[in-house]
């Protein structure tokens, strides 16, 4: 086949060959995630639904740590109202009560795993794939985020610990009610229904049943103090730590919802 090099002083060069470099190139220049890539429609509507989805389980776990808390406080609230409704109401529904919210602090401990896990998720989606749409800037894997996305749901393993977990409900919540409990034991202890007179009276309070009170209000103080230094031991080791949180003088989006309404 004769080659056509000139027509009309012009140098012709098949088009062919030239569209398929053309290609190569742009493939290349794609798939290097050095630059934004973006999603056809179809591919953002499909990961929208996912940050649904994803939304929604971490949604359905933070309801379930409510309903623990919940849990606590009502018990709570039924025991103080036992232990204080008459002057020889035993203390004994505080003691048992502790017990049962301690239970309730290991059901919320292993839930909070799990909203954390789905929460995680979530986040990665509104910081590396919403967050820059708002921006537009276009969708930019260069740091990898959808490869480490892809390998959590491949393998999927939780987040955070059994240990912090609980140190972190603890802290947030269950301090709160332990606190109540062991104020309102002691109260009952040393002025209902009339002040302590001596340190046998306080003892003859505190036993239950056969069992002396010195072994009970001993047993309160290792309880208690048990979650104390487990509060204390998992601050140390919390994730995010020595992360600077920025207090800015104004609240921009505050700002933007009052001129928008």
């Amino acid at each position: 086949m004769p080659n056509v090099r000139e027509k009309n002083g012009f140098d012709f060069k098949p088009k062919v060959a030239l569209t398929a470099v053309q290609e190569d190139e742009s493939m290349s220049d794609s798939n290097d995630g050095s630059r934004p890539v973006a999603f056809n429609a179809a591919e953002i509507g499909a990961l929208a639904h996912l940050y649904r989805g994803e939304l929604y389980r971490s949604t359905v776990w933070r309801t379930r740590l409510d309903a623990t808390t919940n849990w606590a406080v009502v018990s709570t609230g039924l025991a103080l109202s036992l232990t204080f409704s008459s002057e020889t109401a035993s203390p004994l529904p505080l003691v048992l009560v502790g017990l049962l919210v301690a239970v309730f602090l290991n059901i919320e401990a292993r839930r909070y795993r799990f909203f954390d896990f789905w929460r995680i998720r979530t986040h990665i989606l509104e910081t590396q794939f919403f967050g820059p749409l708002l921006l537009g800037h276009g969708v930019d894997l260069a740091n990898g985020w959808n490869q480490v996305l892809h390998r959590d749901y491949l393998q999927p393993r939780l987040h955070i610990t059994y240990l912090d977990a609980l140190g972190r409900r603890l802290r947030k919540n269950y301090s709160w009610i332990f606190t109540i409990q062991a104020a309102a034991y002691a109260g009952k202890l040393l002025i209902h229904p009339t002040a302590v007179q001596s340190l046998a009276q306080l003892l003859q309070r505190a036993a239950i049943g056969p069992l002396p009170g010195v072994y009970v209000l001993l047993a309160g103080l290792v309880f208690h103090s048990s979650w104390v230094i487990l509060a204390l031991l998992t601050r140390q080791a919390r994730r995010g730590r020595g992360l600077a949180r920025l207090r800015l003088t104004e609240d921009q989006v505050l700002d933007l919802a009052r001129r928008a309404a």
